[in-house]
């Protein structure tokens, strides 16, 4: 298989060839693609060196078979059809196709067989926070369909890129020191905070990200008249997403029901044990494959409702090894390359 990176040298572009790495993805020859300024820069993979070329108007994606792309919403509109043209299957992560009706929404776990109908040869990523969310709610919906979602969201600064990570490092240095800290990736300083926003605020005074997760997860479980409610907050942390998430039913489901749903879906871990003092945290979670989850209660305030903690590494599942799983998940269903 001929595999192209869009992206290769940002944060989750690197996570790109750590990720196809670790699941011996089947490869015959990678390529890597990305800015001017990233144009000539060397990676290696499977004891190779690559060099990084500028992506351009061209025929470099002729015989790619897949072609994974995090570059930016903007790039991706702009490049799509260069990178498609000759047949090539292009998974992007940026959300520039996530709400198109001819693009698939995709989740291996949740929505695979959606990956086979790609008229334009795009598969949309999901947002990073909704990808770990439908993951757990998905058994649970097996169950018993889901009526409403309230979710408040504690979310890393890998989330802004490289450069945020970056910085959050560098604010804590510069106030170690005495210094004033810089701010330039986010609108306040995250280092000792939080702050009640991830990305700009719409008209109706839910933020972008906060409206990704509304929609998106509608149409990943199919489910247009789910109700879901987002509140979205960065926190000082390197690079797993947290989520407090409550849920109610049709049915109500017992904690005995869900733990054992939960425990036996795929891509889930269930990390649940209060007076052992065990639940997932973010510090324990980066770098780690699956969506974890802990904090599983009845929900006080609903009949029908329960109420759970869920974690996930952002530039792993949120990003690159979602897509990933994706490719995999076709090529196990018999798609041909």
């Amino acid at each position: 298989m001929r595999i192209a990176i869009v992206g290769a040298s940002g944060a989750v572009g690197q996570e790109f060839l750590r990720v196809l790495d670790e699941q011996n993805f089947p490869i015959d020859e990678l390529l890597l693609f990305g800015s001017s300024r990233s144009a000539g820069r060397k990676y290696t993979f499977r004891g190779k060196d690559i060099v990084v070329k500028e992506l351009k108007h061209n025929d470099d994606f002729e015989g790619v078979d897949i072609a994974f792309t995090s570059a930016g919403a903007g790039t991706s509109r702009e490049y799509a059809s260069t990178i498609t043209k000759h047949g090539a299957i292009m998974i992007d992560n940026s959300s520039a196709f996530r709400m198109d009706e001819d693009v698939p929404l995709v989740v291996p776990e949740v929505n695979g067989d959606d990956a086979f109908n790609t008229p334009r040869n795009i598969i949309a990523n999901p947002n990073c926070t909704t990808i770990q969310m439908v993951v757990a709610l998905k058994p649970l919906n097996d169950i018993s369909p889901i009526k409403r979602v309230h979710v408040a969201t504690y979310q890393a600064a890998s989330g802004a890129g490289a450069a945020a990570m970056d910085e959050l490092m560098e604010q804590h240095a510069q106030l170690v020191r005495g210094e004033e800290p810089t701010i330039e990736k986010f609108a306040y300083q995250l280092a000792y905070n939080v702050i009640p926003q991830v990305d700009v605020f719409t008209d109706n005074g839910y933020t972008k990200e906060e409206m990704k997760m509304y929609n998106e997860t509608k149409k990943i479980m199919h489910a247009p008249s789910l109700d879901v409610s987002a509140t979205c907050v960065r926190v000082p942390v390197m690079r797993a997403h947290s989520e407090s998430i409550w849920i109610e039913t049709e049915q109500p489901i017992s904690i005995e029901q869900a733990r054992e749903a939960l425990s036996n879906a795929e891509g889930v871990v269930v990390l649940d044990d209060p007076a052992q003092k065990k639940y997932p945290m973010p510090l324990d979670i980066a770098n780690e494959d699956p969506v974890y989850v802990g904090r599983l209660r009845k929900d006080l305030t609903c009949a029908n409702g329960l109420s759970f903690w869920v974690v996930g590494d952002q530039i792993k599942k949120g990003a690159a090894l979602n897509a990933v799983q994706i490719a995999q998940y076709m090529i196990a269903h018999g798609k041909k390359f």
